[in-house]
C-alpha cells in the first residue's frame, strides 16, 4: 500500500500506510542541517517518551516505534471521528458527555505533571467501543490472549490491558470504567508537549482548549467548557488550577485592551 498524507503542518507530516501512522518531522532548509538534524531528532525522542508516559493513564495512538534517525514515529491507525469535524453533529447531551470525558483525560494527564500543548479537539478522536466491549467481555482467564486478528487483550496484575488493531480502530494503554460509557476520546498528536509541574502551564493548557470551543463549537461552547471543568474535577490540583485560569485569561483581556 503506497503512502498517503492524511496531514500535513509546519513540523510533520501525517501518513498512512498499511493501515498505520507514521509521524514524520519535516526538514527546514532555513535552519543549518546539523542543527536541523539534531532538534528533529529531539523533538521525536521527546514526543515517544511523552506519548510512553501519557499512555499509562489515558488512551492515546499505540505507539510501535520511534525512529530517531528517521525522525520518525509510528503509531497504531484509529479509525475513529476527529471531534473538531463531528462534536457539533451530536446532541447537545452527547457534546456535553465528550466534553466531561475530555475534561477527564486532561485531568489525568495533568496529574502526571504532562502538558499537552496543543489541547484543541483538532487533536481529539472519538471511538464508540461497544465493538471493543464484546471481546474484552469475552476474555475470562488469567493471562487468556484473543488472537482471532481483532483484538489482543491479557490481564495483568489484576488489571486489563488491550490492544485492538486497526479494524476496530482502537488502541489503549492502561483501560479503567469500560462499561462506563458507549464511547472513548483518544488524545493525539503530543509535538508541542512537555512535562512541568506548574499549575500555571496546566492553566494555560485549558485555556487553549476553551479558545479552541469557542472559535470551533461556538454555538455552546459555554456549556461545553462546564462540562470540561466538571470532568477536570477529578485532577488533585483542580481549584488551583481553575483558579489560575482566571488569571491567564484576564492577563489575556488587558493585552486585548491595550
Amino acid at each position: 500500500m503506497p503512502e498517503k498524507i492524511i496531514q500535513q503542518g509546519a513540523e510533520a507530516k501525517i501518513i498512512l500506510k498499511d493501515n498505520r501512522v507514521i509521524k514524520r518531522r519535516i526538514k527546514k532548509s532555513y535552519r543549518i542541517l546539523e542543527i536541523d538534524e539534531k532538534i528533529r531528532k529531539l523533538r521525536t525522542r521527546s514526543e515517544g517518551k511523552m506519548l510512553e508516559r501519557a499512555s499509562k493513564v489515558i488512551l492515546i495512538p499505540n505507539v510501535m516505534k520511534v525512529d530517531e534517525k528517521n525522525k520518525e514515529i509510528l503509531m497504531e491507525y484509529i479509525n475513529g471521528k476527529k471531534l473538531s469535524d463531528n462534536l457539533d453533529n451530536f446532541n447537545e447531551k452527547k457534546q456535553e458527555e465528550i466534553c466531561e470525558k475530555i475534561g477527564e483525560n486532561t485531568a489525568k494527564i495533568h496529574d502526571e505533571n504532562l502538558i499537552h500543548g496543543d489541547l484543541t479537539t483538532s487533536n481529539m478522536i472519538y471511538v464508540e467501543k461497544t465493538a471493543r466491549n464484546n471481546k474484552l467481555k469475552s476474555s475470562k482467564s488469567k493471562k487468556e490472549v484473543i488472537t482471532d486478528n481483532k483484538v489482543d487483550s491479557i490481564i495483568v496484575n489484576n488489571k486489563l490491558m488491550s490492544k485492538a488493531n486497526s479494524k476496530l480502530g482502537v488502541v489503549a494503554g492502561n483501560i479503567t470504567d469500560l462499561d462506563k460509557d458507549n464511547f472513548e476520546v483518544y488524545f493525539i498528536d503530543f509535538g508541542l508537549g512537555f512535562h512541568s509541574l506548574k499549575i500555571e502551564d496546566k492553566a494555560v493548557d485549558l485555556h487553549l482548549l476553551k479558545e479552541a470551543l469557542e472559535a470551533k463549537h461556538f454555538k455552546n461552547w459555554e456549556k461545553l467548557f462546564k462540562a470540561v471543568c466538571k470532568g477536570y474535577s477529578i485532577s488533585k490540583d483542580n481549584k488551583k488550577v481553575l483558579e489560575q485560569l482566571k488569571k491567564v485569561e484576564s492577563r489575556g483581556r488587558y493585552k486585548e485592551k491595550y
